[in-house]
């Protein structure tokens, strides 16, 4: 590769962690030597959309600085441990005013390790009426400071935003990339392939389902839902409560993670005598990752449920599997809101027909 940037020079891989996002890359790679104030990043579900950001924010953490210094600001930017690069994801179904705090407080900070800062900000097809006070500092920041705005789409609310940024716009990443990275990573090729279809184009997510032994029956217990339906409240409340306790059990591998994260941090503390807000912010950033991973459970979930309604529908043309697809997707697409699980699949699970057999 030419024109490596100063921290790939000293032997850091960027751009590892993004699949299947080549032309995107290529666009970010040769705006790091002049970039501008905001990128306004669209993609799908499982496009990679926070993988890419994190490189790009760790290549513009090096600007100007020597291949060892630079490195040094990456890696703390892939570990997601920078203090100046901020990690943000709206907590409800929009973003509330304590949250558009937050963001200016981080906006206004001083840099605390380099020279720069730069702000992460997913989710923001949820910015609702908050877009008005976010747009001057977003078209206006402090130098050095930059703004990567992750999006699924762009809503009315986030036009104007949009329109002083630069757009770059991701697809959805193929299984088989997934797959194939995780097979590199010396996972097996069976279990590979069907993390990278539970993880829906997510690496770090196939990464860790690539560890969950019990996958696959969480997986068939998803299928098998249609057979348990009998079209009683109480049916569907116990399949409802006993796919959640499988969510509950699928938290193990990323719970271990973080118990690993706050021993790190506990030594680091006990070396240097460090405190601060390096607590808060990682309960801050385990929060989220539990509530993504949760969400990211229930839309694999539904989305194997899906598979088996196309499979009827396809086999038969039954009206009741189209009409079943159609509420699946509509419950896939009100999981931004974060409604309360349980009555979410309670009500969903009352409204399902019981389908054919599935096919083999």
């Amino acid at each position: 590769m030419t024109d490596l940037l100063p921290a790939e020079r000293a032997g850091v891989s960027l751009w590892d962690d993004v699949v299947g996002q080549d032309d995107a890359v290529g666009v970010l790679r040769s705006s790091v030597a002049d970039p501008v104030h905001a990128y306004l990043i669209i993609g799908p579900h499982g496009s990679g959309k926070r993988a890419v950001a994190r490189a790009f924010a760790a290549a513009l953490m090096g600007r100007g600085l020597d291949d060892d210094a630079a490195a040094r600001q990456a890696r703390l930017v892939l570990a997601r441990d920078h203090p100046d690069v901020f990690e943000f994801d709206p907590e409800g179904a929009s973003l509330r005013e304590i949250e558009v705090d937050d963001i200016l407080r981080r906006v206004m900070r001083s840099p605390i390790e380099g020279r720069g800062k730069v702000l992460i900000l997913d989710g923001f097809e949820r910015v609702s009426g908050a877009a008005p006070r976010l747009l001057k500092p977003i078209e206006e920041p402090s130098d050095g400071t930059w703004f990567l705005i992750l999006a699924d789409d762009v809503p009315a609310d986030l036009v104007t935003i949009a329109s002083r940024c630069v757009r770059l716009d991701l697809g959805p990443v193929p299984d088989e990339l997934v797959a194939e990275r995780l097979r590199a990573e010396g996972i097996a090729p069976g279990r590979a392939v069907e993390a990278a279809a539970a993880a829906a184009g997510d690496l770090d997510r196939a990464r860790l389902l690539a560890t969950d032994e019990r996958l696959t029956l969480r997986r068939d217990a998803w299928r098998s839902v249609p057979d348990r339906l009998d079209g009683t409240g109480a049916r569907a409340v116990e399949t409802a409560d006993d796919l959640l306790a499988m969510i509950d059990d699928a938290m193990a591998p990323l719970l271990a993670r973080h118990e690993r994260e706050v021993e790190a941090l506990d030594e680091l503390v006990r070396v240097r005598g460090e405190r601060g807000s390096g607590r808060k912010d990682l309960e801050a950033k385990h929060k989220r990752e539990i509530r993504r991973y949760r969400t990211d459970q229930l839309r694999a979930g539904l989305a194997d449920l899906s598979r088996r309604y196309r499979d009827e529908f396809v086999a038969s043309g039954s009206p009741g599997a189209a009409d079943a697809l159609a509420t699946l997707s509509q419950t896939g697409a009100d999981l931004v809101r974060n409604p309360t699980e349980r009555l979410q699949l309670v009500a969903l699970f009352g409204r399902l027909t019981r389908p054919g057999p599935a096919r083999v």
